[in-house]
């Protein structure tokens, strides 16, 4: 064998990572460093409204290992041989699992879908609310320029009477 026969190339990890859905049964690729937030989003849309249980985080799993969970901003990558990325599902009882439902909700509510077929999308809500904060802010200024008349008038007034009311206090037997 020569040299060059000796030094292979190194595999490359692929590009992507594959997240197994325990309620689907189904592997989902994301590209290597999507964001955990965003990969739990995806997974909850495909599944639809019709499943009751939703995916709550994803963590790496390794049999006899500590699993490690990804945190909603946290960037997805691979441990290499062994370790599986999984969805962790509200019902399940697994190592380094909480049953705390409140937490789960309160953490997690922007991920988990409400599932309402009448219920208006994210973008379209943000919109709404920025185009209400712009009336308010118009009717805030319109209040303000208002107001400025009002106490022109105010102390034009009183500036036109100003003489009149000097004499009143000089001479005060008039």
């Amino acid at each position: 064998m020569s040299m060059a026969e000796d030094t292979s190339p190194v595999p490359s990890p692929p590009p992507f990572v594959e997240v197994f859905c325990a309620i689907s049964g189904k592997d989902y690729r994301f590209t290597a460093g999507t964001k955990a937030e965003f990969a739990v989003s995806v997974i909850n849309r495909k599944l639809g409204s019709s499943s009751k249980s939703k995916a709550l985080y994803i963590e790496a799993a390794k049999e006899g290992e500590e699993p490690i969970s990804f945190g909603d901003g946290a960037s997805l990558v691979s441990y290499g041989h062994g370790w599986m990325l999984k969805t962790v599902i509200h019902d399940s009882v697994s190592p380094g699992t909480e049953r705390e439902e409140d937490t789960f909700q309160r953490q997690f509510l922007s991920v988990i879908p409400t599932g309402s077929k009448d219920s208006k999308p994210a973008k379209a809500m943000k919109a709404e609310v920025v185009g209400d904060q712009s009336l308010k802010y118009i009717g805030r200024i319109m209040f303000a320029f208002f107001l400025m008349f009002i106490l022109g008038g105010i102390f034009t007034v009183a500036l036109e009477n100003l003489p009149r009311l000097i004499l009143l206090f000089n001479n005060p037997s008039v």
